[in-house]
Parts: C-alpha cells; structure tokens; sequence
C-alpha cells in the first residue's frame, strides 16, 4: 500500500496541484509513502533532518496475527 500525504511536512500548508510541486517517495514498489512538498526548499529542509533516535517499524500482515501490549 502507498500512502500519499499532500500537506507540506514542514509549512503544514496543503499542495495543490501536485504536479507541479516536489515529490519525495520512500518505500518500494508495493509499499510507501509518498511525500508532496510546497518547494524545493522544504523538501531539501525535510531531507536535511535527522532524528536524535530514529525507529524503524516492521508490519506484519498474516491473517493470523493480534497486536499484543
């Protein structure tokens, strides 16, 4: 699944039209996130962050499986 987000992740402003404005896409073929951006300029500020203790989450999607905790 690709999830699309079409807020500036760092003006928190709407993008509208999208073709027009900046796209970053971080996943696969199959799965993602597709990031929309006012400008060059917040999506190059986006890219230049780095979280102090950055997670990585793994999914699971068996038929089978229930979340604990």
């Amino acid at each position: 699944m690709v999830i699309r987000t079409t807020t500036d992740p760092m003006t928190l402003r709407d993008v509208i039209p999208l073709d027009q404005h900046p796209t970053l896409f971080e996943g696969d073929d199959e799965n993602g996130l597709e990031i929309h951006f006012e400008s060059e300029k917040t999506l190059r500020d986006y890219k230049e962050l780095h979280p102090h203790d950055p997670k990585i989450l793994a999914g699971n999607d068996d038929e089978d499986y229930v979340a604990e905790g």
